[in-house]
């Protein structure tokens, strides 16, 4: 686990509804609601730029926060971030309460290291990359920031399955829970690139369409040729 604290402060908010979500927003704040650990929901407000500099770091997204709440301190963890769609603004966020002793589920970021040196990297292959975080179950304290994979050994045609993947001590993947088959996906692969065929440029269409026209003329010719030379009809 990281060693990374983040701390926000936040303040009880009494004013619900949309009004007043909009009146805190103008304020430069953001609606926030905490749940879970068998507790009330209780409705929160956080300094937008205190919350975007939270942000920046991508430890955030997967990590053990602290919502300092007055005199109490909530450990939670960052569930729903909504942004507005065409703004770089933060409209709400949804937290969640953990417990030292339930397991969370958590998206957490995938590491890819190793790709320079890697064989087939080497003799022109490049990595499709099918993920970029994994889904993962686990206690709080085991939460690890991200996982990393090692793809320094990757030949031509090589694929990493999620089954591939090294988790830490106590942590599983969700996506597992009832079984690997069916859902051990590719992670990232290893090709040459695909060859794409140029079509031909304009001018070569230009000069067959050219060249068929050329053809056409001289049968055309030929035609009036022959039928020249043909013997009249002695009735004519």
């Amino acid at each position: 686990m990281s060693s990374i604290d983040f701390e926000l402060n936040a303040n009880i908010r009494e004013d619900v509804g949309r009004g007043a979500s909009r009146r805190l927003r103008h304020k430069n704040h953001i609606p926030a609601v905490v749940y879970g650990a068998g507790k009330d929901p209780m409705s929160l407000i956080l300094e937008h730029h205190k919350v975007v500099h939270a942000l920046s770091n991508e430890a955030f997204y997967s990590h053990i926060l602290t919502l300092n709440v007055g005199k109490k301190k909530e450990k939670v963890i960052l569930k729903d971030l909504q942004r507005h769609p065409s703004q770089a603004r933060i409209l709400h966020m949804d937290f969640l309460r953990v417990k030292a002793d339930q397991k969370i589920n958590m998206h957490v970021p995938l590491h890819f290291i190793g790709e320079d040196v890697a064989p087939g990297a080497k003799e022109g292959g490049t990595f499709s990359h099918t993920m970029t975080d994994i889904e993962i179950s686990c206690l709080p304290s085991n939460l690890p920031e991200f996982i990393e994979i090692d793809l320094s050994a990757m030949q031509l045609n090589d694929v990493v399955h999620l089954s591939d993947v090294k988790m830490p001590k106590g942590v599983e993947v969700v996506a597992f829970a009832q079984g690997v088959e069916g859902h051990d996906t590719s992670v990232v692969s290893l090709h040459l690139p695909k060859v794409i065929e140029e079509e031909p440029v304009a001018e070569e269409a230009e000069a067959e369409e050219g060249s068929e026209e050329a053809e056409a003329g001289k049968e055309a010719e030929a035609g009036k040729e022959a039928a020249a030379d043909e013997p009249k009809d002695k009735n004519s």
